[in-house]
């Protein structure tokens, strides 16, 4: 989990240059989830295969639709039409969807320490997100945050109905047929603009993080996330999410793009503490 957030936190400072100046963000959608899918399944010809039940097939194909496609589309659409603030602060709740739907829909109990969790992580988060910047919700941007919501509860849905598969299948079986069926659900919108796209005028440092977004912020991210989930529940998954904004601050500290304030220490300690509670196993409370 922590790996696949630091992957997401480096996604922020090297994939930035990519969209919009070079490719249109449905764009990246497509180029994202066709790679990994030939990826995945390229990797899982040489391993064991494993069959698939049919009566899991249409969980795997809503795993898709709310992991890939909905998940993907609806955040970079919302993102277009709102503001990194508003998404940023929107998404912080998450966890918090992740935590009621796992208790309704797999029987997760929610424990007295994963809700202290998950109130340490949003407040951090949220105080280290609102320092840059002030929420606005007026009408210009309601379309966008509630793209930005649906993604949020899309995403948090995904990670709730893919746990009972992670118990049958390994992460790579389910992966590829995820992504499989996440490619049908995406083509249709974003094909045309895809076909649109002046490819040739790529230099070749943009083609560099475009790779690191396929292999390592899709193929490998979603696969350790995915992996996470063998031996964790979704909320605890989740939790791990606060930790981006602490990540992407350090990662752009250290190429120098950022300085260090006292509001980034306070907020990466209230977040620290936030993964800590969260993890904890203890015997839990039902409320």
């Amino acid at each position: 989990m922590f790996g696949a957030n630091l992957i997401y936190g480096l996604n922020y400072v090297i994939a930035k240059d990519i969209m919009p100046d070079f490719l249109q963000p449905r764009v990246i959608i497509l180029l994202r989830v066709v790679g990994a899918s030939i990826i995945f399944w390229l990797v899982s010809s040489f391993l064991r295969k494993e069959k698939i039940d049919k009566k899991d097939i249409p969980r795997l194909m809503l795993c898709a639709l709310f992991g890939i496609a909905i998940n993907q589309i609806m955040f970079f659409e919302g993102l277009n039409l709102s503001t990194p603030i508003n998404a940023s602060i929107i998404m912080v709740g998450t966890p918090i969807l992740v935590l009621v739907l796992s208790h309704f829909l797999i029987n997760d109990k929610i424990s007295f320490q994963k809700i202290v969790g998950i109130a340490f992580g949003a407040s951090g988060a949220g105080y280290l997100i609102l320092y840059q910047g002030s929420i606005s919700f007026s009408s210009s941007t309601f379309v966008g945050n509630l793209f930005i919501l649906i993604n949020a509860a899309s995403y948090a849905t995904f990670l709730v109905i893919v746990k009972p598969l992670m118990k049958k299948y390994s992460a790579l079986t389910i992966m590829k047929w995820v992504f499989l069926f996440g490619t049908i659900c995406v083509i249709p919108f974003s094909a045309r603009l895809t076909m649109e796209a002046d490819f040739a005028a790529i230099p070749f440092n943009i083609w560099l993080s475009i790779t690191y977004v396929i292999v390592f912020t899709t193929v490998l991210a979603y696969f350790l996330n995915n992996f996470s989930l063998k031996t964790v529940s979704p909320t605890v998954n989740s939790a791990y999410i606060y930790l981006q904004p602490v990540l992407a601050s350090l990662v752009a500290l250290s190429v120098h793009k950022d300085q260090l304030t006292w509001t980034k220490i306070v907020a990466a300690i209230l977040i620290f503490l936030g993964v800590y509670f969260a993890s904890l196993k203890k015997a839990p409370i039902k409320v």
